[in-house]
């Protein structure tokens, strides 16, 4: 089973949610695999207390100009989306930043003068907290196109393990690439209307994949419904309230998890897989 954990917003509990799952799972013997697609901004392994044996870097191919070449005819920039090719005179200017490696330059070009060369744009690290396999990915700093990095921690599932996804925060490409395929999304916000309005976007976009999703309620405070009167509204389970209490907070800017800050959380945990488990099968 492939579980994903997202958020529409950054610093709702994405992570805390994902370590706190996955030790439980572990701890039940079963065999687990953590996925840290959150590729800017890693941080499962500091939980997860994992030092990684072993790391691949991720290339993205880029069109290179051969000058010699070039007939500066301009069908290169014709064909870029994404304005990364610009022809000014007779100087052909590529901007690496904002290519997407969609190759419809070089294979387009009728002087074939360009041609595809590799760049970096990040790493994937692997290591073993154990019994739990965890792989992160890594963008590199000043890179600004994720999709690939965390497509290639993607590419590191286990089918024999229960795989939970820590996917960036947001509703664009980044998460689109960490939540396509996955039988459950787990959805975690905070009882606030920017939480809410974040939450609204999160659940379109898993709705336009055809990804299943329920929601957790972190920093939950009685008397704030707004969250709840969405989900009854939408048909969503809300599957799990975690307080807002000043000891998680603690625990959690400590790099402890939750279920073992305090450890009567781990049943409940495992009752959030069986209920993720239950609404998949359903």
């Amino acid at each position: 089973m492939r579980i994903a954990v997202a958020s529409g917003k950054g610093g709702t509990g994405k992570t805390l949610v994902a370590t706190s799952l996955a030790i439980s799972l572990a701890e039940q013997k079963k065999p687990v695999q953590l996925l840290d697609c959150d590729v800017e901004e890693p941080n499962a392994h500091i939980f997860l207390k994992n030092k990684p044996n072993a790391e691949e870097t991720v290339f993205l191919p880029i069109p290179q100009v051969d000058y010699g070449l070039c007939q500066y005819c301009g069908k290169c920039a014709e064909v870029c989306q994404f304005n990364a090719i610009a022809l000014m005179k007779r100087t052909l200017v590529i901007f690496p930043d904002v290519c997407h490696s969609c190759g419809g330059c070089w294979h387009l070009c009728p002087a074939d003068a360009l041609k595809p060369v590799a760049r970096e744009v990040g790493t994937v690290e692997m290591g073993q907290s154990d019994p739990i396999k965890l792989v992160s990915g890594r963008l590199k700093l000043g890179t600004h196109i994720s999709p690939p990095v965390v497509k290639a921690v993607r590419e590191k599932e286990d089918p024999a393990s229960i795989i939970i996804i820590d996917g960036p925060p947001g509703s664009s490409c980044p998460v689109m690439t960490a939540v396509a395929g996955t039988d459950y999304c787990i959805l975690v916000t905070e009882p606030t209307p920017f939480g809410l309005n974040d939450l609204v976007l999160a659940v379109e976009m898993l709705r336009v994949l055809g990804v299943p999703c329920g929601v957790v309620i972190n920093r939950d405070v009685p008397g704030q419904d707004i969250i709840d009167r969405y989900c009854e509204m939408q048909g969503l389970p809300v599957l799990m309230r975690i307080p807002l209490q000043t000891q998680i907070a603690r625990a959690y800017a400590k790099g402890i998890p939750l279920v073992e800050s305090d450890p009567t959380w781990r049943a409940k945990f495992l009752e959030l897989y069986q209920r993720v488990a239950g609404e998949v099968v359903s």
